[in-house]
């Protein structure tokens, strides 16, 4: 198998051809390796050289054979080293895998490499000052997104069809907003966050995975979801299969749309049509749409999204050994010094403000089956324009910045619904716009009906970027 056949395959297709014996497995990760080693060089998207040999993994999963990346964004995988993306880590050591990794390994993933993050995860852009910026392969000089940026690169460019991300106020959408990809964040509880975590920060985070197509996230939901034995949080259990939902009709719905950022900031013009001509599809397809929004109160969501960042800081904090700080950028200490002045009532007061916010989103939904939404306020931003190591930000100036980006995604990690975001559109320059949709609490198998439906309607699965496996010399 050639580098050019390889990357025309998702992870469906590539799962087929090895169980069917129409490819082998073996050179399914050569073909891997060499498109990681061509793409690599551009984007810049991995924080480690390619593992050799691979992690291990099940030879008989539904997945048995495909090649995979994980997140340096913690303790992922065993034995692999971790950096936060952060120079003040100089590569701790996973003592265990996660409950989620185990089940990736489960499903035969072959995971050959760490893709990088900004540092600490939290910025969406990826331009951590240890590795450089994460380049888009839509445009080298714009940002891939964040905070699965490095991930969300390499999986656009076709070095593997599938890579581990994870979602604390968008770090999965957003990165799949920018590079054109299939980000889903997960319902509060769908998928586990053990052994080491009894929820992800504060309950405002999941993991998953970024794809190029709607059907590799459903198969590897239904390979992966579910708690962990001891975990807070249990999702509904799904109705039925996700990948048959594809396929499912999900009747007459009532479709919500929503162009006003939520936070009072500009939406670019080139983005806010795209949801709208999603919406008119839908329209056109027969469903209800209605210009709706749930009421957002901006102080709560601020309120919120501040308390979440002393969630995202205090694992170094608590950690055996304190990280240098001389040593990290400037809005990583800012995180650091609100989690050591955050009290026990501004916790409370922070909860209460996220209980009011979610039983807000929950009412709205109970009008509206779908909400569909720009994923960003604008379009991938230059290198260097949200200046994470400017030692002039404050922790609100901070979020007031990402809020300026994207307005869209992190309401629904307050709230724990599912929301996904699609690549339904392009702007007249080439790059890749994201159109977000979200559903109530627990309603995955909704998305994905809409999903599905919205990718045979408005197809992206032509469109690749100039920086593309085999399409690249070396």
């Amino acid at each position: 198998m050639d580098i050019h056949e390889y990357a025309r395959y998702d992870a469906t297709g590539l799962s087929h051809l090895i169980r069917t014996g129409e490819a082998d497995a073996g050179e399914v990760e050569a073909a891997a390796r060499q498109a990681l080693a061509q793409v690599d060089e551009h984007v810049n998207g991995l924080a480690l050289p390619v593992f050799s040999p691979a992690l291990d993994h099940a030879a008989d999963g539904p997945f048995a054979g495909v090649p995979f990346l994980i997140k340096d964004h913690g303790p992922v995988a065993e034995g692999v080293p971790f950096t936060l993306g952060s120079r003040a880590y100089p590569g701790v050591l996973a003592q265990r895998d996660t409950d989620l990794m185990a089940r990736f390994r489960a499903a035969g993933l072959v995971t050959l490499g760490l893709t990088t993050v900004p540092e600490l995860c939290v910025s969406f852009t990826t331009e951590p000052v240890r590795y450089g910026p994460v380049r888009n392969p839509w445009a080298l000089g714009r940002t891939a997104g964040g905070s699965s940026g490095g991930a969300a690169a390499l999986v656009a460019a076709g070095a593997v069809p599938v890579a581990h991300a994870s979602d604390g106020a968008g770090s999965t959408r957003i990165p799949a907003a920018c590079c054109g990809l299939v980000g889903l964040k997960l319902s509060r509880g769908r998928g586990p966050c053990g052994p080491d975590a009894g929820e992800l920060v504060l309950g405002m985070a999941d993991e998953f995975v970024l794809t190029r197509t709607v059907r590799d996230a459903a198969g590897l939901l239904d390979a992966v979801h579910g708690p962990g034995v001891g975990d807070k949080y249990t999702a509904p259990t799904p109705r039925g299969s996700y990948a048959r939902d594809l396929v499912t009709d999900p009747g007459r719905l009532r479709v919500a749309l929503t162009t006003t950022s939520w936070m009072g900031t500009d939406v670019d013009p080139e983005v806010a049509a795209a949801a709208v001509a999603t919406a008119r599809v839908l329209e056109q397809a027969g469903h209800v749409v209605e210009e709706a929004s749930p009421a957002v109160d901006r102080d709560d969501a601020m309120r919120a999204w501040i308390i979440e960042a002393v969630g995202v800081a205090s694992p170094c904090l608590l950690a055996p050994r304190q990280p240098d700080e001389a040593r990290m950028e400037a809005v990583s200490r800012e995180f650091l010094k609100a989690a050591r002045q955050a009290t026990a009532l501004d916790m409370l007061a922070a909860f209460d403000a996220q209980n009011r916010i979610t039983r807000s989103a929950a009412a709205f939904f109970a009008g509206y089956d779908v909400l569909v939404t720009p994923t960003l306020g604008r379009l991938p931003v230059p290198h260097g324009t949200l200046r994470y190591d400017d030692p002039g930000q404050t922790l609100r100036g901070w979020l007031e910045t990402l809020s300026g980006f994207g307005p869209f995604t992190q309401l629904f990690n307050t709230t724990g619904q599912p929301a996904i975001s699609l690549p339904l559109g392009q702007s007249a320059g080439g790059l890749p716009i994201g159109v977000q949709v979200a559903a109530a609490y627990g309603r995955e198998d909704l998305l994905f009906q809409v999903a599905a439906f919205l990718e045979r309607a408005m197809p992206w699965r032509d469109r690749v970027p100039p920086i593309f496996a085999g399409g690249l010399p070396g």
